[in-house]
């Protein structure tokens, strides 16, 4: 009876594990033919999505995640690899605005402000990706974040649809930040239940909003 015990114990944890390692193995290989580190061979899109977080760190320091992603948004139109730069993040309330301080961010690059959009309803990468399309008008674009949220991206963006190319910005070290790493395998593996169940972003636009037009 114990052993019986065990057995089914051993197998109610190796399955969640089996399913986390094959899901992220999966998005990791679909994705990597679409992901570049270098701006001589990435082919141009109109359009860089450049998504989300935080400028600043719990202590009030700055994010690296961040500034890495606003000098890799800004280094594609410099070199004219995008004509429009849409960033897109979170702004539930007054007092916390990812686009806007990553439009900030760019302005301050050298990047023009009457390229720069604002989706504010960038909740999650999801809803990042999703939004491009049905409200800003994208069948094709350039997604901009780290390596490892690129692949998730990227991974979302083909399953809806949409062609695409992902600039890596320059990464963090693991060892600085382990938590963001081990959070990454569990939003690999929740894309495929998002898909599972429709998962549709809670915010859409009336209409559709032609970047450039």
């Amino acid at each position: 009876m114990v052993n019986r015990i065990l057995i089914v114990l051993e197998i109610a944890v190796l399955i969640p594990v089996f399913l986390l390692l094959i899901s992220n193995q999966i998005i990791r290989i679909t994705a990597e033919n679409h992901l570049f580190d270098s701006t001589e061979s990435i082919p141009y899109n109109r359009v860089a999505l450049v998504l989300g977080t935080s400028h600043r760190v719990r202590d009030g320091g700055p994010n690296p995640y961040f500034h890495n992603r606003m000098e890799a948004a800004a280094d594609l139109f410099h070199r004219g690899k995008v004509s429009y730069i849409l960033v897109s993040g979170d702004n539930r309330t007054p007092y916390y605005n990812e686009p806007g301080q990553m439009r900030d961010a760019l302005v301050r690059l050298g990047v023009p402000d009457k390229v720069i959009y604002m989706d504010q309803a960038g909740l999650r990468t999801l809803d990042s990706v999703i939004r491009a399309k049905e409200v800003f008008g994208l069948d094709s674009m350039t997604i901009v974040s780290q390596r490892f949220h690129n692949q998730r991206a990227v991974y979302i963006a083909r399953q809806n649809g949409i062609e695409v190319a992902a600039y890596n910005a320059q990464d963090v070290p693991s060892r600085q930040d382990d938590r963001t790493r081990v959070r990454e395998w569990f939003a690999k593996a929740n894309v495929f239940w998002d898909i599972l169940t429709g998962k549709q972003p809670p915010v859409q636009g009336e209409e559709s909003v032609i970047i450039g037009g």
